[in-house]
């Protein structure tokens, strides 16, 4: 029998999950890093006054011989992926090349961490916290705070604060959940039915947290002021990347390649992928259905599994653990063979009622903050002919022509569809449901999972998003 992995093996807190076990470094001790102490902590005022550039170019090239510690790492990783974006992002036109004073050290870090070079959710979200009081406990909103933000605003703290406080407070799932699958090793029902239903009641406290973004983060302020500084650089094309981004070692330019990495999304935390693995929900690529929907025809070639390839973009120890918990997941299997169970199969289905409805509410935020907003920066670039309205809604995206002068999808390697995407990943959440009636209820896809043909692409943060044209859909 495979053993059940130890969490703390592979960086993993038994009280955080994959939040560290102690509050992340607020900046590096050593005094030789204070040159990127010092630009992360104006970064606010260097983007404003458009000095930000001149600065980091006037850097000299730092060693990291000198970081020992993991929490120094990924401090350092933090600072350098706030700073090469603001570096891309942070001016009227954004920089295909980011300069030797980041880029070297940036690429130790990453090779260290297991992180591709571009901000993701680690850097964003896991090391970039703090407790507002030592004393009180760090996994609620009203005592989290974050260390480093593009813009200085509420709202981007709020933003981000929502994802620490789920992580914080779903931290402890990830013991409770391997005991359960050791219990169910063990043929225990009773604690494999204690632990669902705990793991049910605290899916339904992350959705209530989840709720709360609108508190104070306003659609507008992150779809505009935000978001440009979380993007990546593939499929960039018309926000003026063409070709992605140079990350320049400082060698001969004629060997410096162009690269193209995904920005930030919430898909890179490993907690709600646990979550999956651990009930046995599984992600097909955006637009394969298990069998083509009566009167309609089979959908085109369906794109990568967008969720799998996020797990490159987390900290290598982490994507490992979910490998390592994949190969021992057991509780659909064991409560399946249980059936008769029914305060076992009550609770395992439960528990994917409170992940599909958590999907359901991410599903409204990103119609309420990307889809709307997209839909409402067009009319007023169309309305205004404004060039500069254009070229900042990184959501909209026009349509190109092939050689033939047909109109054609603009896709990307990574690309997704983020409508259909949500709706897909919400639906697969109720396939493993034991009970039949469960399994009706939690089937949503006659909602409509997926967009009709038409609709208008639009380009998230981290592929090309597909939308629906029709009118209708969550807060349309």
């Amino acid at each position: 029998m495979i053993p059940i992995p130890k969490p703390e093996d592979y960086n993993v807190s038994t009280t955080n999950g994959f939040l560290p076990t102690d509050a992340p470094l607020q900046q590096l001790s050593d005094a030789y890093y204070e040159p990127w102490e010092y630009i992360v902590k104006n970064l606010q005022g260097l983007i404003l006054s458009k000095r930000l550039r001149e600065t980091v170019d006037k850097l000299h090239v730092l060693s990291t011989d000198r970081l020992v510690e993991e929490a120094q790492w990924q401090r350092a990783y933090s600072v350098l992926a706030f700073i090469a974006h603001a570096y891309i992002w942070g001016a009227d036109r954004p920089s295909e090349r980011v300069p030797p004073s980041v880029t070297i050290p940036f690429m130790a870090t990453c090779k260290r961490l297991e992180l591709p070079p571009v901000a993701t959710y680690a850097g964003l979200v896991l090391w970039n916290w703090k407790p507002i009081f030592e004393d009180e406990r760090s996994d609620t909103l009203a005592n989290l705070d974050t260390i480093e933000t593009f813009t200085g605003s509420l709202d981007e703290k709020w933003f981000y604060l929502i994802s620490i406080a789920i992580e914080a407070r779903a931290g402890p799932t990830v013991p409770l959940m391997l005991r359960a699958i050791e219990a169910a090793n063990d043929m225990d029902r009773a604690t494999v039915t204690d632990c669902l239903r705990s793991f049910a009641e605290r899916l339904d406290e992350l959705g209530a947290m989840l709720a709360r973004m609108h508190e104070n983060c306003d659609p507008h302020v992150f779809y505009h002021r935000i978001r440009p500084f979380l993007a990546g650089s593939k499929n960039m094309a018309e926000a003026g990347l063409p070709r992605g981004v140079i990350f320049d070692d400082g060698g001969p330019m004629h060997k410096q390649r162009y690269v193209q990495f995904s920005g930030g999304s919430n898909a890179q935390s490993s907690i709600i992928q646990f979550f999956d693995i651990v009930l046995d929900v599984q992600h097909r690529p955006t637009g394969m259905t298990t069998a083509p929907q009566q009167g309609k025809k089979k959908p085109s070639t369906p794109g990568p599994n967008f969720i799998h390839e996020m797990r490159q973009y987390m900290p290598g120890p982490h994507a490992k653990f979910l490998e390592a918990v994949s190969r021992v997941a057991n509780l659909r299997s064991f409560v399946q063979e249980h059936s008769y169970d029914r305060a076992l199969s009550l609770a395992f289905d439960a528990c994917l009622a409170m992940l599909s409805a958590f999907r359901d509410k991410h599903i409204q935020i990103v119609s309420r903050y990307i889809i709307i907003q997209s839909a409402e920066a067009k009319k007023r670039a169309q309305d205004s002919n404004d060039e500069k309205s254009k070229r900042v809604n990184l959501a909209y995206r026009t349509k190109r022509k092939d050689d033939k002068g047909e109109k054609k999808d603009l896709t990307g390697t990574g690309g997704t569809s983020l409508i259909p995407f949500l709706r897909q990943a919400r639906d697969e959440t109720g396939e493993p449901a034991v009970d039949a009636w469960a399994r009706r209820l939690l089937n949503k896809k006659s909602f409509g999972a997926h967009a009709p043909e038409g609709g208008e692409e639009k380009q998230g943060l981290a592929a090309v998003w597909r939308v629906d044209n029709s009118g209708g859909g969550l807060c349309l």
